[in-house]
């Protein structure tokens, strides 16, 4: 029996029900427009990440009225600690107008049905174990006006279709690369590999970054161009994990998941970050930084979160940027809905990339410099030795990394990094 066109037409079709598609959903189902939220596996699933949320991604949550409380299974942390250069500094997250003054720590086994769970009562119709191929198009146009799935266990071959779709795929973003969309190799990338560890250290209220990745498996120490992290998860476990920058030659002659098994032996036997307390294989993602696929808009499909390459070239922090992409794209595609025709439709749609510079298209460049810097250890070695014996400055750094001012009304930290901003070019 073949289920009524109606079940499988809507006004916008999101694929992939990560964070950045779920909350594309979940605004436009709030805004009262028929959405179909696409996702290829079933809940809860796995993602590889280091599950702390900054105040930026806390911010999103609320805005969402998501439960962020402790009975809820979240666990605040007050801010970061930094460590290198024989140095250990443990700053607060900043007080600020715009964003709270705390961040969360949360499974991503679990963190993505939070979000896909609050789309649906939104509205968005969910299809689970929907696999996502090829585009449909407009012959004439090239416009895309749905797509061709594989639904359930049986796999059976159904097509979606909608006047507008939203790529919230991912890295390879299959949807993109279908579009004519490729990445951009003049953009930074980076990968991030993690397991986790039984540890005495689950409850920490910092998230712990090391700045100074060492390589000591050789005959000689080499100083890789990355970092480290240490995340209590608050259940008995800490994330451990490396960000890695492509900046550099090490990138890929090294196996990452070896060097994060090096350096968990590193560290001080009572932590427990060893192979026996290990409670998950090591596994590995690409991060894709500053805009690596644009355009953000073209014939009918917008790009959010990874597909549009929105992790922060500074920090590697790609939910906040997710989510946020996916309330911008949001806003946008429904006053475009509300247009008489489609040139003015069309019209409204083209300012999404635009938006999307205006917010981020400085800071991104600033980000694009700073990860050329750090790709070399030299600098890097400098910069953590001397940098972290300056509070003052290392308060400032934790502002620009991640990302925390206030627009209007901050201190004169706030200024100068939004002043930066301003002027560094919108690429």
């Amino acid at each position: 029996m073949t289920e009524p066109l109606s079940e499988h037409t809507a006004d916008v079709i999101v694929v992939g029900a990560g964070p950045a598609g779920s909350t594309t959903a979940y605004y436009l189902a709030k805004a009262g427009l028929d959405v179909l939220l696409l996702e290829k596996t079933a809940f809860p699933r796995e993602k590889v990440c280091g599950d702390g949320l900054t105040p930026r991604a806390t911010k999103q949550l609320v805005a969402m009225g998501i439960d962020i409380s402790e009975e809820a299974g979240w666990l605040r942390n007050k801010g970061l600690r930094i460590i290198g250069g024989g140095q250990r500094l443990q700053l607060d997250w900043p007080e600020l107008a715009s964003f709270p003054d705390y961040g969360l720590v949360r499974k991503r086994d679990d963190f993505d049905e939070t979000l896909a769970r609050q789309a649906q009562k939104a509205g968005a119709r969910l299809y689970e174990r929907c696999n996502v191929g090829e585009p449909i198009r407009d012959p004439r146009t090239g416009h895309i006006t749905g797509v061709h799935a594989k639904l359930g266990e049986d796999k059976r071959a159904v097509t979606f279709h909608a006047p507008l779709v939203v790529a919230a795929d991912g890295n390879s973003s299959r949807l993109s690369l279908a579009m004519g969309l490729h990445r951009r190799e003049d953009r930074p990338m980076g990968v991030a590999v993690r397991t986790y560890f039984t540890s005495p250290r689950h409850d920490d209220d910092y998230l712990e970054s090391w700045l100074e990745l060492w390589d000591r498996r050789g005959p000689q120490d080499r100083l890789l161009p990355g970092y480290g992290w240490i995340f209590g998860m608050g259940d008995g476990t800490s994330n451990v994990g490396l960000g890695i920058l492509n900046s550099s030659s090490a990138f890929r002659e090294l196996d990452w998941r070896e060097v994060l098994k090096a350096w968990c032996a590193s560290m001080p036997e009572d932590w427990g970050y060893t192979p026996e307390n290990m409670t998950q294989p090591i596994r590995g993602a690409a991060l894709p930084m500053a805009f690596n696929r644009q355009p953000h808009y073209t014939k009918g499909l917008l790009l959010v979160g990874d597909a549009g390459g929105l992790v922060n070239p500074f920090n590697g922090e790609g939910i906040a940027y997710a989510m946020e992409s996916g309330r911008i794209a949001a806003d946008v595609v429904v006053q475009a809905h509300a247009r008489a025709t489609p040139a003015q439709r069309e019209l409204a749609l083209h300012n999404y990339p635009k938006v999307l510079k205006e917010t981020y298209g400085g800071y991104y460049s600033l980000g694009r410099a700073f990860v050329k810097l750090i790709g070399n250890p030299a600098v890097m070695k400098i910069a953590t030795q001397r940098g972290l014996t300056h509070p003052v400055l290392m308060r400032f750094t934790l502002k620009m990394l991640a990302n925390l001012t206030d627009p209007t009304g901050g201190d004169a930290m706030d200024r100068i990094i939004n002043g930066l901003s301003k002027v560094a070019p919108r690429a």
